[in-house]
């Protein structure tokens, strides 16, 4: 399809003109300056290769009625963890939905789902049309290779607000006869909506798989004067039992310090921690550290010196409803400090 995209430094692609006014002259189109992106389809060399291009280069490459969905849809609306990328750093193809009444194949930069489309699910931003965040949402946990990537899907689209479970689990009720239903209310049945990072998803589904404890993320703590002291990514809030993912962003520098500071802290108020590593294999030892927590939380003896709930001068932005509800200046008041360097692939 033609697009005509009014995104700052993202190209639209052309086609080849006989007479070079609307796309290159197939003489222009073998020159530098053009790099072929399709059948028949070129943009200028001097475009940026970046994820948004690459998700544009693949839309121009289908016919008119059809829209990209999945991660890319949700990448191209601003969701900072969907990067594109595969396990092992590899690009993933772009998800296109064709529809019902189209028949394009696939082949490595695209993948093509063939699900009828609801009136609504096409919108169009900055001249590229996508599936709305539900859909894209939805479709992605469908065709998830299991739970934990089902999660990612509707946890980190719901960190930026562009879906809340609510709404996924409104619009999945429609999906009537869908490949991969079962999978995706498997995941909206124990998904979150305030997690921060992907891998703050797979320790809490390790630590539930193990102990099926009711877990709270990123839940505030405070003391009795009202004074918030730390916020854990994971918490046990009767066992007094709290998890932390210590990624590569944690390694060296003031974080490190503050990582340590937080550890002497946690052991005053008698919250044992237990910390999860980056690398393979790392779900034993996360386990066998977590029992120990458990083991400790139990003897702790001395009086809770902590609490859960808020002073009144604290903003709850636990949920996407909360956080859809603060403005610009609340928004950076509150949601700033979320950590956004952790990655979704340092561990198996």
């Amino acid at each position: 399809m033609e697009l005509h995209i009014s995104r700052p430094g993202i190209a639209s692609p052309r086609r080849i003109d006989p007479h070079g006014v609307t796309g290159p002259t197939r003489g222009q189109a073998r020159g530098p300056h053009w790099t072929n992106v399709g059948l028949g389809v070129y943009r200028p060399r001097s475009a940026p290769d970046s994820t948004e291009q690459r998700i544009v280069d693949a839309a121009a490459n289908v016919p008119y009625g059809c829209a990209v969905t999945g991660w890319a849809a949700l990448r191209w609306l601003g969701a900072r963890w969907f990067d594109g990328r595969a396990a092992d750093g590899s690009p993933l193809p772009v998800p296109i939905a064709v529809g019902d009444r189209h028949a394009k194949r696939g082949h490595d930069e695209i993948i093509v789902s063939e699900d009828w489309l609801f009136p609504g699910d096409v919108t169009v931003v900055d001249g590229l049309p996508i599936t709305t965040p539900v859909r894209s949402v939805t479709y992605e946990a469908r065709v998830a290779d299991g739970e934990i990537a089902a999660l990612r899907a509707i946890e980190m689209a719901a960190y930026d607000d562009l879906v809340s479970i609510a709404e996924l689990t409104s619009y999945t009720a429609r999906l009537t006869s869908r490949p991969g239903k079962v999978r995706l209310e498997a995941a909206l049945a124990v998904a979150d909506e305030n997690a921060w990072s992907p891998m703050e998803i797979v320790m809490r589904r390790f630590w539930q798989r193990d102990r099926d404890r009711p877990l709270l993320c990123n839940q505030p703590v405070f003391d009795f004067a009202g004074n918030h002291l730390f916020t854990p990514d994971l918490l046990d809030v009767e066992a007094g039992v709290a998890g932390e993912y210590d990624g590569s962003v944690h390694d060296t520098g003031p974080r490190r310090g503050k990582d340590l500071d937080r550890a002497e802290l946690t052991r005053r108020l008698g919250i044992e921690v237990a910390t999860m590593m980056a690398g393979q294999g790392e779900r034993q030892r996360f386990l066998h550290r977590l029992d120990g927590a458990y083991e400790r939380a139990a003897r702790f003896a001395g009086p809770r010196l902590w609490t859960i709930e808020p002073p009144a001068w604290w903003t709850d932005t636990t949920t996407v409803a909360r956080r859809r509800a603060l403005g610009p200046a609340e928004r950076e008041r509150w949601l700033g400090h979320r950590r956004t360097g952790l990655n979704g692939r340092e561990i198996a």
